[in-house]
């Protein structure tokens, strides 16, 4: 059975964040998130009104980011990753919140056409999708939606990265990991913003704790 995905933006890039730095990707994001992260720079995803509802061509051809989204089934994304004569074989699936939906038959459709899949998630919807598909969670911890991390979630989880600019964020991951006995996971640890203070913080306890740095390459090279 054919499910549809509210898709807000579809392009080629380069994947800049956690393991997948440096490969070429075809970003799907998926319009719908009610978390509610204050630092987001997709809030443009968060609402799903009726009246911002466009064609396929519309939302693969806008020009700059909106709430202007097109319903696709996953042989529509398919098709549109033909037409647009993408290159990549890695296909990164965000938000929004692409959790909120079952995107098992979408993973499945990509994989079986040698497409290798990445969700990203904010761990607070159960995750859905394929056994090879790979999981990033990016914990959002008491947001003002009020959603709790599942458990399910991080133990789905092949990598954890975490937005940090206080102490305080790396307390909220460190009391999370031992709340739920994660361990043995790439943790990667990613400056708000890249702002000076917050890079430094991230890289100190990536040291200490012997985790990983995650810097957004594609903001600092002024890629989408």
């Amino acid at each position: 059975m054919s499910v549809t995905y509210k898709i807000n933006e579809l392009f080629e890039t380069i994947q800049g964040e956690g393991s997948f730095t440096g490969q070429p990707s075809i970003f799907l994001r998926i319009q719908g998130c009610p978390v509610g992260c204050a630092w987001c720079d997709t809030k443009h995803t968060w609402d799903i009104e009726v009246v911002d509802q466009v064609t396929p061509n519309e939302m693969v051809n806008k020009q700059e980011e909106s709430k202007a989204w097109a319903n696709l089934s996953e042989q529509d994304i398919l098709e549109i990753f033909s037409q647009q004569g993408f290159n990549a074989r890695h296909v990164v699936i965000t938000g929004g919140e692409p959790c909120m939906v079952d995107l098992t038959p979408l993973c499945k459709l990509l994989e079986s056409k040698g497409y290798s899949t990445q969700i990203e998630t904010s761990g607070t919807f159960e995750i859905k999708t394929t056994e090879s598909c790979w999981v990033t969670v990016s914990p959002k911890i008491n947001m003002k939606g009020g959603y709790p991390v599942l458990k399910s979630a991080l133990d789905r989880a092949n990598e954890i990265k975490h937005p940090v600019a206080t102490d305080a964020h790396v307390m909220d991951l460190k009391a999370l990991l031992s709340q739920h006995n994660i361990v043995d996971k790439p943790i990667y640890l990613q400056p708000i913003s890249q702002k000076q203070r917050a890079t430094e913080l991230a890289i100190n306890t990536c040291i200490e704790n012997n985790w990983r740095l995650s810097i957004q390459v594609h903001k600092y090279i002024g890629i989408e």
